[in-house]
């Protein structure tokens, strides 16, 4: 039975040394399954015709058939991320609606905000739509992320996150049970957090909007934290949480 919880990938480049670097960040995370690794396009297509194959890893640069040539000639492709040692074809890639576009050498921390990526895509379905007071189902216990500290790979369910905090280099996510820290910018780790579960209040804050106890001006109160409402993020909150009113005040900068 295929396991929806696990995303069943496949790697296609003719580089042995691409091959070794992505099976290696594959298999530090628990949730990919590798399926299959390629060397070109041609061994590619029958494991994409006869396996579920949920994410496809592919070079562009290859013999006999570019990469974006041949997810073209697919009718159904999986999710894609492109890896390539070459910028040029970054339009390409994303006109194809590639989920990411890694360039070699592939740091791990960039692999894992890819799969991150594809794993908010696959696990969480959130309809904006949904009246704020459901909000809080928005992000189920299911739905989760990995964050590297403690030189592994953390899983963190999205659920259990009240609020992120940047440290400089480093965010500080804090949870019901535990604080992880993490060297990541906040702009990374927001651009793969759902919405509206998820909304920025601060340069320096990300909440968790179904967590919020009390709201003020210039505050967000989830618990015992008092968390900052800056003006310049002040209407997104507003407007992520109609028909709540804000008082009108100048804010903090």
């Amino acid at each position: 039975m295929h396991n929806s919880n696990i995303i069943h990938c496949i790697v296609v480049d003719d580089e042995p040394p691409a091959l070794a670097i992505l099976e290696k960040y594959i298999s530090a995370i628990p949730s990919l399954n590798l399926t299959a690794t390629c060397n070109n396009a041609v061994e590619a297509l029958p494991v994409l015709q006869n396996e579920k194959i949920d994410l496809l890893f592919i070079d562009i640069q290859m013999p006999n058939i570019l990469g974006t040539d041949f997810i073209r000639t697919l009718i159904n492709p999986p999710k894609i991320i492109f890896t390539t040692a070459y910028r040029k074809y970054a339009v390409d890639g994303f006109e194809l609606d590639a989920v990411d576009y890694l360039l070699k050498p592939i740091s791990f921390e960039r692999f894992l905000k890819a799969v991150n990526k594809v794993m908010r895509l696959n696990l969480h379905s959130a309809d904006t739509s949904l009246p704020h007071s459901e909000i809080a189902q928005a992000a189920t216990p299911g739905t989760f992320i990995f964050l590297r500290a403690e030189r592994k790979n953390i899983r963190v369910h999205l659920d259990d996150i009240l609020f992120i905090e940047s440290l400089k280099d480093y965010l500080k996510v804090v949870m019901k049970e535990k604080t992880v820290i993490t060297k990541q910018s906040i702009s990374s780790l927001e651009e793969i957090l759902p919405s509206p579960a998820f909304i920025r209040t601060h340069r320096s804050f990300i909440i968790a909007t179904g967590k919020i106890d009390a709201i003020s001006s210039d505050q967000v109160q989830i618990g015992k934290y008092e968390i900052p409402v800056s003006r310049s993020y002040r209407h997104e909150v507003e407007k992520m949480l109609k028909p709540a009113e804000l008082p009108h005040s100048t804010g903090t900068k």
